[in-house]
């Protein structure tokens, strides 16, 4: 039987899981029911569990047949994002506020569906690590795992992830060498003006129109400093001021994200954003406070392990449904981090079209849950085997 064959045996399972943890999302660093679930499931196969790693991350430790010593890491992301569900089905969270609206509990699920083929067939050598990380919606599940020794405590020579698009067709799967997705900054700026009545703006300092020809003045940082060879984007994604109508308040506060894939053009937006925000404040007698935190690395896919991952790919779903020079994508992903640490592939698998990620009426394909599952566990099959 193989691999995808012997999955789908218990894919009713998987989706059963996938629903659990829909219904009960869990933002970053929160997640106790799910990661609690992950070590149930994980110890029941006889999977090794370590829980508590980088916060609430789970490791699971498999152990092959052989003396192989090779190491292969699978990693999922668990958390949920701080929004509303649109999509009105009937395993829909039961959390007002919060949602699976990135298709981590498909991850998440789909992960465990590996470790479970993985410890019931034992067909290979060496260890697999599976590693369940909290936290990845911005807020360093992955940099808080690694700070806690994950790859100290539980060396990898390679490690692997996907991510799930609901772009269709089921089953294509993407792949791009070198940088595939974008590192990510956000930015906070705090305009301070002088509040007065509403009536009588001449005698205040309005932070709100500063603030709105900043927003306008930022959007030239792209366009007209940055090399246009160079793909990156930056977007002021809020703006919060006042409280009631006849008030013109004493601050204004601006927050956004700038993406890109080059340090420099990282250091010319930074240095341009302070400049922006300083000085156009500084023209209306203002003054702004900046602070911009690098949140996510540029992730970078190595030529070998995204072969492998290609070839698996090829091997379980056939040559017209894998992309070896998919696009690379300006959005972000803090797998990235462990990718700097150890050598490995993220790829991207698609399921059937629906709203896009971050969409409250984002609605996640069961369909590729053995897909995803399939194709991670026969990648740690194959490289915990190599040069065995």
């Amino acid at each position: 039987m193989s691999v995808l064959d012997r999955i789908k045996s218990f894919e009713d399972e998987l989706v059963s899981i996938r629903h659990t943890i829909h219904a009960h999302p869990e933002i970053g660093f929160e997640e106790v029911q799910t990661s609690a679930l992950v070590a149930e499931k994980l110890t029941s196969w006889g999977v090794e569990v370590h829980r508590s790693v980088g916060g609430t991350g789970v490791v699971g430790v498999l152990r092959g047949t052989g003396g192989n010593a090779r190491r292969i890491g699978l990693r999922a992301d668990m958390d949920a994002l701080p929004m509303q569900e649109e999509t009105g089905l009937p395993f829909a969270s039961t959390i007002p506020g919060k949602f699976h609206g990135c298709g981590h509990d498909g991850h998440t699920t789909m992960l465990l569906g590996a470790a479970r083929y993985l410890a019931e067939t034992r067909a290979f050598d060496g260890t697999i690590n599976f590693i369940f990380q909290p936290a990845e919606e911005g807020l360093g599940g992955a940099r808080a795992m690694l700070a806690d020794g994950l790859f100290d405590r539980f060396p990898c020579d390679e490690i692997y992830g996907l991510h799930n698009a609901p772009v269709g067709p089921r089953g294509k799967v993407g792949i791009c060498k070198g940088p595939a997705m974008a590192g990510a900054d956000f930015f906070d700026i705090e305009i301070i003006g002088k509040g007065s009545h509403g009536a009588m703006p001449s005698l205040g300092i309005d932070p709100v129109t500063i603030g709105a020809e900043l927003v306008q003045a930022m959007q030239t940082i792209v366009s007209r400093n940055v090399d246009p060879h160079q793909p990156a984007v930056v977007s002021v994604t809020q703006f919060h001021a006042g409280s009631a109508y006849n008030v013109i308040p004493e601050r204004a506060h601006l927050g956004g994200t700038v993406r890109a894939f080059d340090d420099g053009v990282f250091e010319l937006i930074r240095a341009r954003i302070t400049a922006l925000a300083t000085h156009v404040a500084a023209s209306h007698g203002a003054e702004a406070k900046v602070s911009i935190r690098n949140i996510f690395t540029v992730l970078d896919n190595r030529d070998t392990q995204s072969d492998v991952a290609a070839d698996v790919a090829t091997d379980l779903f056939g040559a017209d449904m894998v992309n070896r020079n998919e696009t690379p994508k300006m959005g972000s992903e803090d797998f990235a981090d462990m990718l700097r640490q150890v050598p490995g592939a993220y790829v991207w698998l698609s399921g059937n079209v629906s709203a896009p990620l971050h969409n409250p009426a984002f609605v996640f394909d069961d369909g590729i849950l053995p897909l995803g599952a399939a194709l991670l566990a026969r990648i740690a099959e194959q490289r915990a085997s190599a040069g065995a």
